[in-house]
């Protein structure tokens, strides 16, 4: 019998045992918490071979995925506290290393050293791996981690732990770059549906929209996640800078000539799980798109996004000064001809609050266009979290050498456009005599790349 005939019957057997051991209730009981720590400690042992190894490792995580939330962070408590590096041992290791430096003891002495800081959860770890399923399992074990460890700083250690292994299995150099078209598989077109974070996929007319001839859709893939694109990015080939997503998400639109397109425009950029949070590979996949773009479309000239501006609105509502700076004395005689007199106008406060009737009102619109506009070229090039730009778009894009290019006014008028941004998009631009330079002044001053435009607007 194969051992993954042998994984399948015992994981058979373990759900029945699970279901029998742990029924309705919401906390594990202490028997099946001690059932638990003995196969956590023969799993830590690596005692066996393949096949009992495997087991061994698929009845856990079979007997995780079966715990509720109380249950999990009680068993990832149980891996984060009871099987890190034993401290004695680490002194021992420590002191014959000090001792041992500059003798010809001292490299033998480094590898105990080493060998004594091991934690046993990565061997635990390491064993998950190894099971059917078992990179899937542990990207949403980190998810579980994620959303345990605000309330839980106990399981820090086993996430650093465990992000340090998934960084090293998810290294760049494994992930296969793959074109997503209308004929890929309805699995992985259902993961788009599901996984798309920027603008919702509405209908399969509005995903097949999104990739006919004159679209890109390509995604990075693991070998053991087949039908799960970790990150995927959609491109819009035109003519020009793009400047309204809802002509780009229009399905009635007509279908224009890929091969006299001169602009890539990316959309829209997913990442799709939560658990390989701090893995990048963001700006991998942009690069090996372009090379393939240019290989296919010899007229491409321009590399740029659409890009929302998601924390804007949020950002303005915590600093409400920061929308008063930016309305000049020319913008509130505009704003005194809409009818708003003082900051204290019950337009001005809903802005900050998500009222929207603003836009119905023509008048009140084209007084609002410059302060907001003004509003949001501060925001990105000055707003700050520590050293980092605070928007998380702006993070990405800037963090990966790109130039803010232009603001886009009325760019997204959907109800989430109009809450995260006023409705504004920003194209970012990817220069490829620019990129690295833009990257090394980021990286080492956190230097902000702007156009001369989106600079003036954020100096009036």
């Amino acid at each position: 019998m194969s051992a993954s005939s042998l994984v399948s019957k015992s994981l058979s057997r373990m759900r029945e045992m699970v279901a029998h051991a742990t029924g309705q209730s919401r906390e594990p009981s202490e028997k099946v918490l001690d059932r638990i720590r003995r196969q956590l400690e023969e799993c830590a042992a690596g005692l066996g071979g393949e096949i009992s190894t495997r087991q061994r490792a698929a009845r856990l995580a079979e007997t995780y995925l079966k715990l509720d939330d109380s249950g999990r962070m009680a068993m990832l408590n149980m891996i984060a506290l009871d099987f890190g590096p034993d401290p004695a041992a680490i002194a021992d290791a420590h002191a014959a290393y000090q001792k041992a430096v500059g003798s010809d003891a001292q490299w033998d002495a480094e590898a105990q050293l080493r060998a004594a800081m091991r934690s046993r959860r990565i061997r635990i770890l390491t064993q998950f791996n190894a099971i059917p399923q078992g990179v899937k399992f542990l990207v949403d074990l980190r998810a579980d981690l994620l959303r345990f460890l605000p309330g839980n700083p106990l399981l820090k250690p086993l996430d650093r732990e465990l992000e340090a292994r998934l960084g090293a299995w998810f290294d760049v150099g494994f992930l296969e770059l793959a074109r997503i078209t209308w004929n890929s598989p309805a699995a992985l077109l259902e993961k788009l549906v599901q996984y798309e974070a920027v603008h919702e996929i509405k209908s399969w007319l509005d995903l097949k929209n999104r990739l006919d001839s004159d679209r890109r859709c390509y995604g990075f893939f693991h070998p053991r996640m087949p039908l799960e694109p970790l990150i995927f990015v959609q491109v819009a080939l035109t003519d020009g800078l793009a400047d309204d997503v809802q002509q780009l998400l229009d399905i009635n639109a007509p279908v224009a000539d890929a091969s006299k397109a001169n602009t890539a425009i990316f959309y829209s950029i997913s990442a799709t799980q939560t658990g390989l949070r701090g893995v990048s590979f963001g700006n991998f996949l942009l690069k090996r798109v372009v090379e393939d773009l240019q290989r296919d479309f010899s007229k491409l000239q321009t590399f740029a996004t659409l890009s929302p501006i998601p924390g804007l609105v949020r950002w303005a509502s915590r600093h409400p000064q920061e929308l008063a700076n930016a309305i000049t004395p020319t913008d509130w005689k505009r704003l005194g001809e809409a009818g708003i007199a003082n900051e204290h106008a019950p337009v001005l406060t809903g802005l900050l609050g998500g009222d929207t009737a603003w836009v119905e009102d023509e008048t009140l619109r084209a007084a609002l266009r410059e302060p907001l506009l003004r509003l949001a070229a501060r925001y990105l090039t000055e707003a700050r979290k520590g050293t980092d730009p605070v928007d998380p778009v702006a993070r990405f894009h800037l963090g990966n050498g790109a130039r803010i290019e232009r603001l886009n006014w009325m760019a997204d008028k959907s109800e989430k456009g109009f809450a995260q941004s006023w409705g504004m998009m920003v194209n970012y631009l990817y220069d490829p005599d620019r990129i690295e330079s833009n990257l090394e002044a980021f990286a080492r001053e956190g230097r902000v790349d702007a156009s001369a435009t989106v600079r003036r607007q954020a100096r009036r």
